[in-house]
């Protein structure tokens, strides 16, 4: 486990899938991370890479050639070396491996930096193509807070505020986590999500189109909560295991096929092209209170 801190936060990050495992305000010593109880869902901050959900019959093809890959890709399963590590930053690099080439035919470099500043973790993606050809890839952020976080208070008592009024569906998850071929209402010229447990039980709330780059989480009968900016990711994921005590806040660059996909990863719904020597650049931050 690897820390870094502020004066008035402390993250904890493990070597596996760069993963964040704690977030603590030093102010008001609460984690705001999920504990990652492997009875009800064991991780606490995966990262998705080189894809984002499931691919139909976990299969894509490229160039001719089919490629097999598992729900959300094989980055969070991985060790990822440490290449700079200060008192308030650290950045962990993933480089492809013959491993990795079996099932994803790109060469990368994948960096995740953690910087801590005030009361505020900054979460940098970085994808470079060391290669000549392009690549082509999708990337989450799969991070999951603690609901309820204050005592005497219950999961209803919370609620995600967006800074824009959204009109939006929810695309749902079907058979083999495909998305369905149709949305449904969710959100009306709101900017409000009232946490229910219920919301999830068929599986996650996918977004798309968001006017909002922030969310927040928050209670009335708390003054803690956190807030996250999510600048330049075009689709948005809220999960949470049945009947569990957290929500994932899901930006993510990509997203799950549907059943009408061609499987052809270039044409893939959200999938990012980057050329050869070029680097892709996304940060999110969350902000405790």
């Amino acid at each position: 486990m690897f820390t870094i801190e502020s004066p008035l936060l402390k993250a904890t990050i493990q070597a596996k899938g760069a993963e964040l495992t704690s977030l603590v305000h030093k102010e008001t010593g609460i984690d705001h991370m999920w504990s990652g109880d492997p009875a009800v869902w064991g991780k606490h901050s995966p990262i998705l890479f080189p894809i984002v959900g499931s691919l139909k019959d976990n299969t894509y093809y490229y160039q001719g050639q089919a490629y097999q890959l598992s729900r959300h890709g094989f980055a969070r399963e991985l060790p990822f070396a440490v290449e700079t590590h200060t008192a308030d930053a650290i950045t962990f690099l993933l480089k492809h491996s013959a491993e990795t080439l079996k099932v994803f035919p790109f060469a990368f470099e994948l960096r995740l930096t953690y910087t801590a500043i005030d009361d505020t973790l900054g979460l940098t993606y970085q994808v470079s193509n060391p290669a000549k050809e392009p690549m082509y890839f999708s990337i989450g952020a799969h991070p999951a807070f603690k609901v309820p976080l204050a005592p005497d208070t219950a999961y209803t008592d919370y609620y995600l505020e967006f800074d824009q009024p959204e009109t939006a569906g929810r695309w749902h998850l079907e058979t083999g986590g495909l998305l369905a071929s149709a949305s449904t209402p969710l959100l009306d010229n709101t900017n409000l999500l009232p946490l229910r447990k219920d919301l999830f039980y068929k599986d996650a709330l996918v977004l798309k189109g968001l006017r909002s780059t922030q969310v927040t989480l928050r209670s009335a009968s708390t003054a803690h909560g956190l807030r996250m900016d999510f600048p330049g990711f075009p689709f948005f994921g809220i999960w949470a295991a049945v009947d569990a005590d957290f929500v994932c806040l899901e930006p993510w660059c990509g997203i799950t096929d549907s059943a009408q996909t061609s499987q052809q990863l270039p044409e893939k719904e959200g999938i990012n092209r980057l050329a050869g020597g070029e680097s892709f650049r996304r940060t999110c931050t969350l902000q405790l209170f």
